[in-house]
């Protein structure tokens, strides 16, 4: 579906409970400002993470920076070799080639705003929250969106933070 920027003279605002929203297991994504929407430049998703759940696997991206601003909860990310911890109000820089993750590290909601810069990444989530059988000629995700996943990463992380990893779609 192709979306357009905005009009000039025609305000755009999403509201608390607007924008599409998929729910990917082990995070949900609400999709905010389309790449389209910024020119390119950046792309804006909500993310409510479960209690206690790891929202992915280690990975890294070779074409875009990510922003984690939380808005409810605590988060904990795995930056490089560094754990680190987030709070409401507080914002988390995730450089692109860096290996990371990200988990709701409390008790409660955690609820994230992820700015990713330049735009685009979003319709990874949107297309994972789809599933269809590719084809065989068909570029997989990973590569389409140049994201490299550590999946031998999740147990560990798991057990190392009390965390859970459901699969999407289960």
């Amino acid at each position: 579906m192709e979306r357009k920027p905005p009009s000039d003279d025609v305000p755009r605002v999403v509201g608390p409970s607007e924008g599409k929203y998929v729910d990917l297991g082990s995070l949900g994504v609400r999709f905010m400002v389309w790449s389209e929407e910024s020119g390119g430049g950046f792309s804006l998703v909500e993310h409510p993470i479960p209690t206690r759940t790891l929202a992915a696997p280690l990975h890294r991206h070779s074409n875009e920076d990510e922003y984690s601003y939380v808005l409810e909860g605590r988060m904990g990310a795995l930056l490089g070799n560094a754990v680190v911890y987030a709070d409401s109000g507080t914002l988390i820089f995730k450089p692109r080639d860096q290996w990371h993750t990200f988990w709701n590290a409390g008790d409660g909601p955690c609820r994230i705003l992820e700015i990713i810069s330049p735009g685009g990444f979003e319709r990874l989530f949107e297309e994972a929250a789809e599933p269809r059988k590719a084809t065989a000629a068909e570029t997989p995700l990973e590569v389409r969106y140049g994201i490299e996943f550590d999946f031998e990463s999740v147990g560990h992380l798991c057990e190392e933070y009390g965390l859970t990893f459901p699969y999407p779609n289960t």
